[in-house]
């Protein structure tokens, strides 16, 4: 530990000072330092005074430095993670193969029934794990398949065996620890919490944070993270005229009270909760008014309304003392799943659905990935598969999204004023009992057909065989009563229709009395189990909940699954989302599998400052806003992307934070800065999506090429991203070939992916090329000349202001393009705002 301490010390050290460092370094990490030679071969080398001041230094650095040195092995960050994803599958929880199981101490260090011992404590040559894991025997090696273990996680798990082979409890399934910001070396304690916490382990490391960023750097890194959309460049300059704490601070909340904020914040929750606004399978039919709940999300963040108020409204919004439209809006989140509307088996189909609620809850809001436990205990995480069907009992009162034919009863709720509600039931019934009227009227004319016939009224030529003979089989008087009731039944339909409405995607109608739940074996509905009563995961060793519920129009379990999931005390529902929060203002998570907190997930980098974070949130009443403050404010935050290459490579995963992670813009954002350099965005907030132009090649893809995808005037065209149709069989080019996620199920964070099919769509496609032009024509508008024109185009794309050496050389490139392809001064100048719109500086952020 002291040799680690010595070598973390930073900055230039003069040669005496390297080598007495080498020296002390020898003496604390070899059996000589016993001896006395060692003080005379320094001798040797030193002038006596200098001798004495190097002691002294060699002794300050390492005790002042002994709190920053990195610690030995951490069980839970670099040794579960190793058996977990190379052996737990064969010898974990679920599986022991050869009576061998490696997740826990007393079941590692017992015989396995070969004889020999997995692990023997304090002594990694006798543990068969290495034998096993080092071996180049085809028949011996574990495991069997795949590139193996490592030669670095080789020799972690020879260092931890011989230190003891500590267990520690997974670091998720603990409760919250309540850390406090620590102090650094010098005795300080940074003014932002989270740099502190950041600053210690980069003093472990000895690594040194990069410069803050530059202004125009950090302005726009602050208006894509926050809005989404580029600065313009008189903000950028008035910060940079004045880049004090208090300008920053202003501007920091300034973007968060900007209503645009929670128009980019709603795309990151949208991604989690799988939000589309179709069905999926062949027909990919819509999901009317699923708008609405993308909308509550958007108003939620825009408030800041408390996270537990918020994951309540959606997961019991129905059940909650006074639900109002917005809650049962909320309740929109269980009908924004895939759903089969003809399945081969219904039954599979039905536990589909709870399937992928268990999976959006568990994955979504808890970092658990239940869904692992339907078919069997889980292989990696303390799941049993009891676990599973305890959760889908919570839901077992959630109807299917509907049935072929009525995809309205159990999806739409009406929230109209209560006397429109009770006029429209009033003229249903009318409507109802005129059309069971009607049907009389014509099964005793069918009565009196031919067998040929009434056979046909059986089938789906009823109506054909109904207007070409029901006449002739009535009698005057019927006739007249039946024409007269046809005529009435359209005009109350008529009526009906005319009534203005407030439909709401959402729990529209519930069972009250839910079947009963059993564990299915194998995951098959027709292999029922033990029953099984709503409760929580064991792993939270928590009494189960009280269901004594009077309610006629629900369970009412949802209500105390959501308690549960927004108490204070929950382990995991803080971590998730304060860890949400730091990917989107950092790149990446401190957990970095966002969905997954569980063994096979990442561990964390830093988790104190989760657990801090986690604490903080409640704190804060739930309120997300001040964490994203907390965040944007830090100096971690406000640290450039560059690096000493040093540092690069002692970190190039940058885990510890030292540098600030270059990130390219996301679809929404590319989409959204184009359209705001080229001066047509629409600022049009909420109301129902837009459907921006698709090819017909693009709509070639579907069953039915086109089908459900309308056509929208050219102002909605241009409204930002987030308010365009998701249809799952049909996402835009912009935002498909940038990386949009899979709308089927949640996903954790977005693969930043560089292929072909990107530069064609930004070089090639129709929508750059539309905005392109649109963008010269607005900056030859701000210029009277071709420089002026240049000069408005860099502005506007960077935000800063041009070179004299950049605008000469566009300018060069201008008239090249003008004399070789003989375009005129203006279509040059069009291709070249393209080039800027697909240029580096444009599409990353610094």
């Amino acid at each position: 530990m002291l040799s680690i301490a010595i070598r973390s010390h930073r900055g230039v050290v003069p040669s005496w000072k390297s080598s007495c460092r080498h020296w002390f370094h020898y003496t604390l990490t070899s059996q000589a330092s016993s001896s006395p030679t060692v003080f005379r071969e320094l001798a040797a080398t030193l002038p006596f005074p200098m001798l004495v001041a190097s002691l002294f230094w060699c002794v300050a650095t390492c005790t002042g430095s002994l709190e920053a040195a990195e610690p030995g092995i951490d069980f839970s960050r670099q040794i579960r993670p190793i058996l977990a994803k190379q052996c737990f599958a064969c010898h974990g929880p679920e599986t022991q193969q050869s009576g061998v199981a490696l997740h826990e101490f007393d079941k590692a260090t017992q015989d396995g029934e070969s004889g020999l011992k997995p692990i023997v404590p304090g002594k990694w040559t006798e543990s068969e794990i290495i034998n096993r894991i080092t071996s180049n025997d085809p028949s011996v090696r574990m495991p069997p398949e795949g590139a193996g273990v490592s030669e670095t996680q080789v020799q972690l798990l020879k260092q931890w065996i011989d230190s003891g082979a500590e267990y520690k409890e997974h670091w998720a399934f603990l409760p919250l620890s309540d850390p406090k910001p620590p102090k650094s070396l010098s005795g300080a304690t940074p003014s932002n919490p989270i740099d502190a916490f950041v600053h210690q382990r980069l003093q472990a490391m000895s690594l040194k944070q990069s410069p803050q960023a530059s202004p125009h750097a950090l302005v726009r890194r602050l208006y894509f993270d926050c809005i989404g959309v580029p600065p313009d460049l008189e903000t950028i300059e008035r910060f940079a005229a004045d880049p004090s704490e208090e300008a920053y601070s202003k501007l920091v909340d300034d973007l968060l009270a900007d209503p645009r904020f929670g128009e980019r914040m709603a795309r990151d929750w949208l991604d989690v909760v799988r939000y589309a606004e179709t069905n999926s399978f062949e027909r990919d039919g819509p999901k009317p008014n699923a708008w609405k709940y993308r909308d509550y999300v958007i108003q939620s963040l825009n408030e800041d309304k408390p996270y537990d108020q918020f994951l309540q409204e959606q997961l019991a919004g129905d059940e909650l003392e006074s639900p109002t439209p917005e809650t049962l809006t909320a309740t929109g989140f269980y009908r924004l799943g895939i759903w089969d509307d003809e399945p081969a088996d219904p039954e599979k189909a039905k536990y589909d659905e709870y399937d992928d609620l268990v999976t959006t809850i568990g994955q979504g809001m808890l970092g658990l990935t239940l869904n692992c436990a339907r078919c069997h205990d889980h292989k990696i995480d303390p799941i049993p598969q009891k676990d599973y069907y305890q959760m889908v009992a919570f839901l077992r009162d959630v109807t299917t999204y509907g049935t072929r034919g009525d995809e309205k009863t159990n999806s739409q709720i009406d929230v109209s004023e209560p006397t429109v509600v009770k006029k429209k039931r009033q003229l249903r019934n009318k409507l109802n009992d005129q059309r069971s009227r009607l049907k009389e009227l014509e099964e005793l004319g069918i009565a009196t057909m031919t067998d040929e016939d009434k056979l046909a009224a059986k089938s789906p030529d009823r109506n054909k065989v109904i207007s070409e003979k029901l006449e002739k089989h009535l009698d005057e008087n019927q006739w007249k009563e039946y024409s007269e009731l046809k005529t009435q039944t359209e005009e109350l339909r008529k009526e009906i229709e005319s009534i203005p409405s407030d439909f709401r995607m959402g729990l529209a109608k519930c069972n009250p009395t839910p079947e009963q739940t059993f564990v299915l074996m194998r995951g098959s509905p027709e292999a029922h189990g033990d029953q099984v009563e709503p409760a929580f995961p064991a792993l939270y060793r928590d009494p189960p909940p009280s269901l004594e519920s009077t309610r006629k129009s629900s369970a009412g379990r949802r209500i105390e699954l959501a308690r549960w999931i927004t108490s204070p005390t929950n382990r995991l529902t803080g971590r998730v989302i304060v860890n949400r929060i730091w990917q989107h203002h950092f790149g990446r998570g401190i957990v970095r599998s966002s969905n997954n907190f569980g063994q096979l997930g990442d561990p964390p980098t830093h988790p104190e400052l989760l657990d801090f974070l986690a604490q903080q949130l409640v704190r804060f009443d739930w309120h997300l806003k001040p964490l994203h403050r907390m965040m944007l404010m830090s100096e971690t935050y406000r640290c450039s992307s560059s690096g000493d290459d040093a540092s690069v490579a002692k970190d190039p995963n940058n885990d510890y934070f030292a540098r600030f992670n270059v990130r390219r813009l996301s679809a929404e954002e590319l989409r959204d800065g184009v359209l705001t350099v080229s001066g047509k965005i629409h600022w049009k907030q909420a109301g129902p999506s837009v459907f921006p132009d698709v090819s017909d090649d693009v709509k070639a893809g579907q069953s039915i090429p086109g089908n459900g995808w309308a056509n929208s005037s050219e102002s909605d065209k241009a409204r930002r991203s987030v308010y365009i149709f998701i249809k799952r069989s049909l996402i835009p080019p912009e935002l498909s070939v940038f990386d949009f996620p899979e709308t089927d199920t949640s996903c954790e964070a977005r693969f930043l992916t560089t292929q072909a099919a990107q530069a064609m769509n930004m070089l090639n496609g129709a929508f750059m090329q539309k905005q392109s032009s649109a963008f010269a024509e607005y900056a030859m508008a701000q210029g009277s000349d071709l420089n002026g024109w240049v000069d408005a185009a860099i502005e506007t794309a960077y935000s800063r202001r041009s070179e004299f050496a950049e605008r000469e050389r566009a300018v060069s490139r201008i008239r090249t393009l003008q004399s070789k392809f003989k375009l005129t001064q203006q279509q040059a100048f069009r291709e070249y705002c393209l080039v800027l719109l697909n240029s580096n500086e444009f599409l990353y952020l610094d």
